[in-house]
Parts: C-alpha cells; structure tokens; sequence
C-alpha cells in the first residue's frame, strides 16, 4: 500500500510516498480503508523533530493523526463494527496511507449527514478542543479568548466554548475576521495594538485562555486577569514552565460520536480549507507551513 512518510526530520521535502506492506488488524483493532487524512500543525512539529517521537515507534513514520474511511477488516474480538462501516478516528501517525489500524474504541461510526472529508477533520482535532473546554472548566458567563483562533483546534474550540454559553473573543489574521463571526465570535486581528483591542473587548479581562499560537501572544494573554489554571497552550514549549495548565481529558471514539452528533445536529461546523491528493503532500505540507488560513487541510487518499 502507499503511504507518506518521513524517514529524517526537515522541510516537506523530506516526505515521499513510500510502497510498505498492508498491516493487519490485531485484538481489538479494525483495520479502515482511509478515504481522506487530515493534517495539522501537530504533523509539521513531528515532521521537523520538534516533539519526540512516541516510545516503541522509531523513523520512517508515516504522517497525519487523524482519518475516515470504511471498515474493510476485523482483528480477533472485535466487536462493536463490520465491514463497509463509514468511520473515523484518530491514531497517532500513520493516517495518509492507503489503510490504517486502529483500536475500535478510538473509531466512531459518521453520521449520514457528514461527509469523509468533514468526518476526518474531527478524529483529533475536535477532540483536543473539547478536552480543553473541559480542562478549562468553560461555562456560562466566561469571558474566553482563544490565541489563533481561525485554525482547527481555534475554531472548534470556539463554538464549542458558546454552546457552553461563553462569550468568545477569537485572535486572527485580517483575512480571518468574517470566519471568526461567522461562527459568533467576536473577531479581533492580532499584531501591533493587539493589547489595545483586547482591552476595549473586554474592559474586565478574560477569564480562561486558550493559547494556539504562542510567543507574544501567550505573554500578552496572561496579563489579562485569568488564573493560570484557566489558561492552556497547545502552541508555546514554554507551556509547562510557565505553570500553566495541559489539556487532559480521554482521547476516544465515545467522544467522538458525541462531536459527531453536534455536528450532524449543525450545532458544530467542521471547515474544509483545501484537499490535496495524496500524491501532493509536500505541496500539503508547504501550506501547513505558513499557519495562515482557516480550517482543515485534508488529503484525498481514494
């Protein structure tokens, strides 16, 4: 089967569609036929080195985390699938490839009102967002800023933080700002004057912070009034050390199938911001590379 993988850290030049053998299901697995892969800045930070790779994994590794597809085998005692179900899930690497194995239990059926493209943008990173908003602990009469709020983690985050009943304040580029309303935001550009703005939207401060694009924006962020545990970053290595919070929470296809139903209830919008086929990943993950643009990248595999 074809996969893209990477078999030294670099620039998207070092990804290649490789031939590797067809894996198999184990125990508990299925094995999914992937239609579409979803990529993120997750896959350009493992790309590059920047996060150490997983015990018991080494390079070549196959990129993406997030999937959908169709259910075409069954490991030993799997239960809960069959064949030619419309799923999609996450695993850590190995999503743009012909076929993917997972664990049931981190699969999730999509509902007929998703399609696989909009169905593989949510394996992870609608979950990240969601375990956020619990880590948070974001609720009715906050005042939520999220830092790069247009990107896919941002703009889940954000309707998932007003159907909570918090009011939103999201940080974008100008090319950005309708997206951010369009999803009831109040949308603000970031760069020079940022403090200036953020204090006529909320003359109070805020009360939680989630934080996807690091640097200055963090340090501006934790000047406005919320209690360290109240603010996360998914973008900034200095997360821990400056004695902010993680995003905790249970990666599954249970809470999948809870976002999943959101979604096909039209409370949660999943974004599409271009597919590549497959054979074009470095040109993927070039425009992964320059962190602009709004939603998902997706990767058409067949």
């Amino acid at each position: 089967m074809r996969a893209a993988r990477f078999a030294t850290f670099g620039g998207p030049e070092v990804l290649s569609i490789d031939d590797i053998p067809t894996p198999e299901p184990a125990s508990g697995e299925v094995r999914v036929k992937v239609k579409v892969a979803a990529i993120q800045p997750f896959d350009r930070r493992a790309r590059i080195g920047d996060i150490p790779i997983p015990p018991g994994m080494s390079l070549p590794l196959t990129t993406g985390n997030e999937f959908a597809g169709v259910v075409d085998a069954l490991g030993p005692d799997t239960t809960g699938f069959a064949i030619g179900d419309r799923v999609a899930g996450r695993r850590t690497f190995g999503a743009v490839a012909d076929y993917i194995t997972v664990a049931a239990t981190d699969i999730a059926l999509i509902p007929a009102e998703l399609g696989f493209a909009e169905a593989a943008t949510m394996g992870g990173t609608a979950q990240t967002a969601d375990a956020a908003m619990d880590a948070l602990a974001i609720g009715p009469g906050d005042i939520f800023l999220i830092n790069g709020a247009a990107g896919g983690v941002g703009s889940f985050a954000g309707q998932l933080a007003r159907l909570r009943g918090a009011t939103v304040i999201g940080t974008a580029s100008p090319a950005n700002q309708d997206y951010l309303r369009s999803l009831g935001m109040i949308a603000l550009p970031y760069g020079e004057g940022l403090a200036q703005r953020l204090a006529a939207a909320a003359p109070n401060g805020v009360t939680a912070v989630l934080d996807c694009a690091g640097g200055e924006a963090l340090d501006l962020s934790m000047t406005l009034g919320a209690p360290l545990d109240r603010i996360t970053s998914i973008a900034d290595p200095r997360a821990k050390a400056l004695g902010i919070r993680g995003i905790e929470g249970t990666r599954s296809g249970a809470r999948i199938a809870k976002l999943f139903a959101l979604a096909a209830a039209g409370q949660l919008k999943p974004q599409v911001r271009r597919t590549y086929p497959m054979e074009q990943i470095v040109d993927a993950h070039n425009e992964l590379e320059t962190g602009h643009g709004h939603g998902k990248i997706v990767i058409a595999i067949s």
